[in-house]
């Protein structure tokens, strides 16, 4: 794979992560997305032998788009303060089965993650080890298909960062991601790859040095089922 890197200084890369690429190391022995920058700075820097390469987010395996790696450990810390904090913000794109009641909409839910399956379901507010989860949507543009339906692309702010959050507070809304085995149904008993329809649009961060704000943008205008749209 060639890496696309869409900035880089000396204490920051921001790259795009294609689908299905895990962003880190996992059970199937995949290669990931720490492995390929890493690869890259090690070409492009030669008398580095081990660059350092700091994960600072994470993207579901099937979700491409903008993700951020840090150069330094310094950076790291400081990246991963911004994200607890809530400053980091992320803007996806989202193609859901149906059409939104409301051109705009603020969910909030409760989730809680369940090991087993690696999955995320909506609870009470009151249920243990519950978080909460924040997200909001804007409808850009929806379209019929015959295989389908009706199919409404989404853009979508997310508030907070947690487990499978934007796949299963959309599910629970009755507007599933098309494409997602685990949270829509239409989808569920597909056993071939099929291509989730979530992608990281947007990044906003402060740079781990001069503190500026910088907004990082990658398109999935080339990637099916996007392509059905006229507003990516």
């Amino acid at each position: 794979m060639n890496l696309k890197v869409l900035y880089e200084d000396a204490h920051l890369i921001v790259v795009e992560k294609p689908p299905k690429i895990p962003s880190q190391g996992d059970k199937t022995g995949d290669k990931d997305m720490l492995t390929y920058v890493s690869q890259y700075l090690q070409t492009k820097y030669p008398e580095a032998k081990s660059p350092y390469v700091g994960l600072i987010q994470r993207l579901d395996r099937p979700v491409g788009g903008v993700m951020a790696f840090a150069k330094t450990k310094v950076a790291t810390q400081k990246l991963s303060d911004q994200i607890q904090r809530n400053e980091i913000r992320k803007i996806y794109y989202g193609l859901v089965c149906g059409v939104p009641e409301n051109n705009h909409e603020v969910l909030v839910d409760f989730l809680l993650k369940q090991s087993k399956n690696n999955m995320s379901k909506v609870v009470s507010k009151d249920t243990p080890k519950a978080k909460e989860a924040i997200l909001e949507y804007d409808l850009l543009e929806t379209i019929e298909t015959p295989e389908y339906g009706s199919l409404s692309l989404l853009k979508i702010t997310l508030k907070t960062g947690r487990h499978h959050q934007i796949r299963v507070q959309l599910s629970n809304a009755q507007l599933p991601i098309w494409g997602d085995t685990k949270y829509n149904k239409a989808f569920a008993k597909q056993k071939e790859w099929t291509q989730i329809a979530l992608w990281a649009r947007t990044l906003t961060l402060q740079h781990p040095k001069t503190m500026k704000s910088l907004t990082f943008h990658s398109s999935p205008k080339d990637h099916y089922p996007f392509t059905l749209f006229e507003n990516v």
